[in-house]
């Protein structure tokens, strides 16, 4: 996730302080990791000082003063630029789950038991994605989604390699 290219898409709908950013990202993309102030702020010094962001106004708080925050036409130009790239296609050919099971099988060690493992951790996973999706509104039930397809697809990656150990073994063991 780029905090700073979400902030900037934030931005472009309309001006906004801080912690009005911050509301916003955790509301409909943290998902259980809200952002730390000291990010919001820090990233809003780095995009100013990059120019994609300026401060419009700036208004008395009870804290510090409230800065209004407003995209310039460089920062809309590289939301624009990165809404319209497409994100790179998953999975890359190098996993953490098949370099695990290699240096199972290499190292001699329980590959089998890893996948079972691994399986149960996935298939706890799900439950915790299901009730997600059946308790949240359309965001929730659509990021639950994304996540699900993803782990169900690991299963069935999971399913065919420990029907395959036998046969990796021989070709990972000299």
């Amino acid at each position: 996730m780029s905090v700073p290219l979400t902030f900037l898409g934030l931005l472009e709908r309309h001006p906004s302080h801080g912690y009005d950013l911050k509301r916003d990202y955790d509301a409909f993309f943290a998902r259980g990791k809200p952002l730390p102030f000291g990010q919001v702020y820090s990233t809003l010094s780095r995009l100013s000082r990059d120019g994609k962001v300026v401060i419009s106004d700036v208004e008395p708080g009870d804290g510090p003063d409230r800065k209004r925050y407003v995209i310039t036409d460089l920062g809309a130009t590289e939301v624009e630029q990165w809404l319209t790239q497409p994100v790179e296609p998953e999975p890359h050919l190098q996993s953490v789950l098949f370099t695990k099971v290699v240096l199972a099988l290499m190292l001699d060690r329980p590959a089998d038991e890893y996948l079972d493992t691994q399986r149960r951790a996935h298939v706890q996973r799900m439950r915790e994605l299901t009730t997600v999706k059946r308790a949240g509104g359309l965001i929730d039930a659509l990021l639950a989604d994304h996540g699900l397809y993803h782990l169900e697809a690991d299963l069935r990656w999971i399913e065919m390699t420990g029907a395959r150990l036998d046969a990796l073994k021989k070709a990972v063991r000299p």
